[in-house]
């Protein structure tokens, strides 16, 4: 029996009969100019350490540093967001190695730009791995302080901007942190300063190997007090409107891969460059799966990080920005 069928004139599957014609129809796709990598400086001289729960990241010191940063230039990657990690002695309750001018951020920071002019410095600025107790802003009484930790802040950017830093990224989810921080840095002088604001940052579990690469984990309690709940997606779209509101230059969602709908939300609501961070347990999920013959690592990475491009983003901060930087190139 002849069957006969009736099809629309228009054939999704033409679409894709080539590779090169599956290339000419891709809407998305990762390119090295979105990539920004995560640095580790520490203290100490030769210092080259792998973080064992991050396989191919390392904590460096400032000499090793260099070295990193010059492989990154190689590769053609834009930026870097560095990350200082004290020595535990230099620790205190205010945080104060955070902004000595002379803290291993600041000092991170210098020897890079020896390195480059060009290659784009974001700093963390966060109080959680300075602080003797983990968290991100003062305490008192068991209660993290939010309008007594702005200054502190403040003082952080402006030290990072004066070692050279081109964007400033504030991290610790406290009330009103953006416009103290812009307040500060515009009475310094350094008005051309970008903020990349940790906008949406969720109070996750995926960051558990980030906790050990940077010596950060709180010594009492949790950060749900001040990061967000994974639960919430609307309440996302008030602390970026907040953060836009008092002067950032960009924002950012965090983590990335279990919040492609808040990245969607936010790429949708607001005409703001916007930033995701691929987070360490989204790292060290796929690197041990990797490492078992479960997956092939080069196209989940890839895939992943399409996905966090579709979703909306401009920007990716990723550990594997690397490894997606040679392969892009190969």
């Amino acid at each position: 029996m002849e069957i006969k069928l009736k099809f629309p004139q228009y054939r999704p599957r033409r679409g894709r009969a080539k590779a090169n014609i599956r290339r000419m129809l891709r809407e998305n796709g990762v390119q090295v100019d979105d990539l920004i990598y995560p640095l580790f400086a520490t203290d100490g001289h030769g210092v080259e350490e792998e973080i064992p729960a991050m396989p191919g990241v390392y904590h460096l010191s400032v000499d090793r540093l260099k070295d990193e940063v010059q492989e990154v230039l190689n590769l053609d990657i834009p930026a870097v967001l560095l990350f200082g990690v004290p020595e535990p002695a230099k620790k205190d309750e205010r945080g104060s190695e955070a902004y000595n001018r002379e803290g291993i951020a600041q000092r991170a920071v210098r020897a890079i730009r020896e390195v480059s002019e060009d290659l784009v410095i974001i700093t963390d600025l966060c109080l959680c791995g300075y602080t003797s107790h983990g968290h991100c802003g003062l305490v008192r009484d068991g209660q993290v302080l939010n309008d007594e930790t702005l200054e502190l802040l403040g003082r952080i950017a402006v030290s990072h901007a004066e070692a050279g830093a081109d964007i400033v990224a504030p991290s610790g989810m406290m009330d009103g942190m953006v416009g103290a921080i812009r307040s500060a840095l515009d009475e310094h002088g350094f008005t051309n300063i970008a903020i990349m604001s940790y906008a949406a940052k969720y109070s996750s579990s995926f960051y558990g190997p980030f906790r050990e690469a940077a010596h950060s984990t709180p010594q009492f309690g949790d950060r749900r007090s001040y990061q967000m709940d994974p639960a919430n997606a609307r309440e996302a779209l008030r602390e970026v409107a907040l953060d836009i509101e008092e002067g950032a230059d960009i924002v950012m969602v965090k983590p990335a891969l279990a919040y492609m709908d808040v990245i969607r939300l936010v790429a949708e609501r607001f005409d703001h460059p916007l930033a995701a961070y691929n987070v360490s347990g989204e790292y060290g999920m796929v690197k041990a799966a990797a490492a078992q013959g479960w997956i092939d690592e080069r196209a989940i990475v890839l895939e992943i990080l399409t996905g966090i491009k579709r979703a909306g983003a401009d920007l990716i901060i990723t550990y594997h920005a690397q490894e997606v930087a040679r392969w892009l190139s190969a």
